[in-house]
């Protein structure tokens, strides 16, 4: 079967489209705000990225709106939800985010780490040590109606709190996995792989939705969209980067395609 012809086969149901891939948009800002002005439109790379068959849109809105800014929120929202995608905000856990989350209702929130002297969100969130912070806005989040995430390492003690959260998802940080990697450091990327690989299962016994992202690529991804109880990746400055040569539809089919037979085989 052709690529052409397995993607149009997912779209209509005769392979099954697990994990789910979810595109971020932010470096689309990135690129946007290094110059000022209003293009390229991160939400115009996010119609693109439906079209060309994203399952679902994840933005960043950081403190100092580095690259996403409120108004591409609010335009975001209204994209997703006319074309019945759903949009994954991704926050820190203040209670500036909050009220913009409570307030916009997007259908995903995922609260992660945020340090402003970081280029990119770097590890995981300590849910274990920050639990009596985090239980009420989730619990606000939940109320509003959005589904909460929570991005952690692949690690028994944090998986087990947010378990004791209201979160229904985890999304594990595969950073560390892809860094190994480009180190061509194959013992801990092997090991780290495992402990992701525990770390699902964990997950998924004690009734939490298992996704992954960061640092994927085109090279990598394939053993971590194998991991059985993966839901959804959520990719974003690499399917940005790599569309800048080949273009975002064919940057995401390609994406598709490797996660997608990754977990056929």
């Amino acid at each position: 079967m052709s690529p052409s012809a397995k993607v149009s086969a997912i779209a209509k149901g005769r392979i099954k489209a697990l994990p789910r891939l979810g595109i971020n948009i932010d470096h689309i800002a990135t690129v946007r705000n290094a110059r000022g002005g209003e293009h390229p439109d991160p939400v115009a790379g996010a119609w693109a990225a439906i079209q060309a068959g994203a399952d679902g849109i994840t933005a960043h809105l950081r403190e100092d709106r580095r690259h996403i800014r409120d108004d591409d929120l609010e335009r975001l929202q209204a994209l997703c939800s006319n074309e019945n995608i759903p949009l994954n905000m991704e926050m820190a856990a203040t209670e500036e985010m909050r009220d913009i989350a409570l307030n916009l209702k997007p259908h995903a929130v995922c609260i992660v780490p945020e340090r402003r002297e970081e280029r990119t969100t770097e590890g995981g969130l300590d849910v274990a040590g920050q639990h009596n912070r985090l239980v009420p806005i989730i619990t606000a989040l939940n109320a509003a109606g959005s589904r909460v995430s929570l991005f952690i390492e692949a690690v028994t003690h944090q998986i087990e709190a947010a378990a004791r959260t209201d979160a229904k998802v985890v999304e594990f940080h595969t950073g560390s996995y892809a860094h190994a990697l480009d180190r061509e450091d194959q013992k801990e990327a092997g090991a780290i792989l495992t402990a992701l690989k525990d770390g699902a299962k964990l997950a998924h016994s004690l009734g939490l939705e298992v996704h992954f992202g960061h640092g994927l690529t085109f090279d990598n991804v394939a053993p971590i969209a194998a991991i059985p109880e993966g839901m959804e990746l959520n990719i974003g400055h690499f399917i940005i980067g790599e569309a800048i040569f080949v273009g975002l539809e064919a940057a995401i089919t390609e994406m598709r395609l490797i996660a997608t037979e990754a977990r056929a085989t």
